[in-house]
């Protein structure tokens, strides 16, 4: 088997048992890799730990259910792997930003950290001519505005032309 499909293996057993206790070379099973070398490679290809992807990911359904229903607070620790409501509560405010008991009011905004899923993606392997020009110092100013949505081929045939 492929080392791309082990890990998204051991990510899709991950998001199976996130309300469970997780044990990290069981994950590391799942993808026929040893806990020492799964780990380093899940940290370079996301570019953080399996453990903080465990807890964004208990934290952002912590919030979806507690906003969502009438569960306690103390039930909804003790199923995300809190052994006692102030080290939730704590964790649950780093991370949204609230409290537990603010998430319940209406409009409430919580993050969300989103399930991962592997894609390989190989780009480049052109060529490409270029040179080196030194130009005298200049003062570029500009704005940032953020965009949603998928861009449309002209917009990329707009871009390539302006960097030409």
């Amino acid at each position: 088997m492929d080392w791309v499909m082990g890990i998204q293996r051991a990510i899709d057993y991950v998001e199976a048992h996130i309300a469970e206790e997780l044990d990290y070379d069981e994950i590391a099973r799942q993808s026929y890799s040893t806990g020492y070398h799964f780990q380093r490679v899940f940290g370079l290809l996301c570019g953080y730990t399996l453990g903080e992807y465990i807890r964004s990911r208990r934290l952002t359904l912590a919030g979806s259910e507690l906003a969502g229903s009438d569960a306690k607070v103390i039930d909804v620790a003790l199923k995300y792997g809190y052994d006692n409501p102030d080290s939730f509560t704590r964790a649950f405010t780093r991370f949204h930003g609230i409290t537990p008991s603010q998430a319940r009011r209406e409009g409430a905004k919580l993050n969300s950290f989103s399930r991962l899923s592997l894609k390989l993606s190989l780009e480049g392997g052109y060529r490409m001519e270029y040179r080196v020009e030194e130009k005298p110092e200049m003062v570029l100013t500009g704005y940032k505005r953020r965009f949603t949505g998928v861009p449309h081929i002209t917009d990329d045939l707009i871009w390539q032309t302006i960097l030409k």
